[in-house]
């Protein structure tokens, strides 16, 4: 924290989450569960929200951990929507190191799921592919319209409330189009 500060890069009320970021970083996750659990759509959609619900957990860790990793040790950061350098913490910038250990987190996530049985190889894969493409999708929003004129609403738990949801749709439409694609 005391690093942060000094670069000035720190989080709101000391690092401390507050309601919306945890709503922000559940809801998809808990609507998916709640979707699985109810069997709404029987069970050929029961896997479809157990794919969502794996692929919001890898999203959010993934980004999480890219954007910690990337503020502690990124050595050079780039505007995703420029690739200019800029400062660690910037919204919508990306490091290599940052990235990396977002990927590697994600993987460690969609493996834990599918040792658990949640979801098959294939699908653990296609949480991976989801988180980094939603993560890809939420530091281009960082970038170009977060907190910006006409999008004051837009701050880091509304994108990532749009991350995660992206996350869990790519996940459960990658699915669907593989099932059309392969049938």
């Amino acid at each position: 924290m005391a690093q942060k500060v000094a670069q000035g890069i720190a989080e709101k009320r000391k690092g401390r989450r507050g309601p919306g970021s945890v709503i922000g970083s559940s809801a998809a996750g808990c609507i998916c569960a709640f979707l699985a659990i109810f069997g709404v759509g029987g069970e050929a959609f029961s896997r479809l929200w157990t794919l969502g619900f794996v692929a919001s957990f890898c999203t959010k860790l993934s980004d999480t951990v890219s954007s910690e990793i990337g503020k502690a040790y990124g050595k050079t950061t780039y505007l995703v929507t420029t690739f200019k350098i800029v400062p660690r913490g910037t919204e919508g910038a990306v490091s290599v190191e940052g990235t990396l250990a977002g990927i590697l987190a994600s993987i460690v996530l969609a493996f834990v799921g599918f040792l658990m049985g949640e979801v098959s190889s294939h699908e653990a894969i296609i949480c991976v592919v989801a988180a980094q493409i939603a993560n890809l999708g939420e530091s281009v929003i960082g970038a170009a319209l977060q907190e910006k004129e006409g999008f004051k609403w837009l701050n880091n738990d509304a994108v990532n409330v749009i991350n995660i949801l992206m996350g869990s749709i790519i996940a459960v439409f990658m699915q669907q189009a593989l099932q059309i694609w392969c049938s």
